[in-house]
């Protein structure tokens, strides 16, 4: 054989074997490709909404007092404690008795009247205010990671994407469109 002819068969061989390999992987490329999803994290968002909460309750009040000195009992007292001692001793011991019943039954009778205007109390109702807050945590996106050829890349989106996987055209996911899921 002549070398020219096997020289050009050899040429021809490989030129048609570069051909199927390069068509095979071109083929491989145009099917379609996928990212694997890695993980999925809710993004959360916390609202406080102020509102008011009204209770009525029960409150002791004191009336006022009419005699703040508290003479009325102290008079009384002083008097009644007078005459008490002045039933007892003889002379100038029975004055001394009188004065001594009269200043005791004044400060008698000046207590007993503290104990009663501090006793001297009504009640009336009242409506209490106070502000709380209610909390409340909305999910209102997700974090996606995903790998693609070798590579972590991320992604915010509005709906958490369904599937283990995502299709990738021209190197950007369709999260739009269904994945398949393996």
């Amino acid at each position: 054989m002549k070398k020219p002819i096997i020289i050009g068969s050899i040429i021809a061989a490989l030129g048609i074997a570069g051909g199927v390999a390069v068509g095979a992987y071109q083929s491989s490329e145009s099917g379609p490709r996928y990212a694997d999803i890695v993980s999925v994290d809710p993004i959360v968002q916390t609202s406080s909404t102020p509102r008011e909460v009204c209770e009525n309750v029960t409150v002791t009040h004191q009336r006022p007092v009419k005699d703040e000195n508290r003479i009325a009992g102290t008079a009384i007292g002083a008097i009644v404690g007078g005459v008490v001692g002045n039933q007892f001793g003889g002379g100038s011991g029975k004055k001394i008795m009188t004065a001594a019943g009269a200043v005791g039954g004044g400060l008698a009778g000046n207590q007993v009247q503290q104990q009663m205007q501090q006793g001297d109390t009504y009640q009336t109702t009242e409506q209490r205010c106070s502000t709380v807050n209610d909390s409340k945590q909305e999910t209102v996106g997700y974090d996606v990671r995903y790998r693609y050829d070798g590579e972590v890349h991320e992604a915010k989106l509005d709906d958490k994407p369904e599937g283990e996987r995502v299709l990738m055209r021209d190197g950007k996911p369709q999260w739009e469109e269904n994945p398949q899921s393996s």
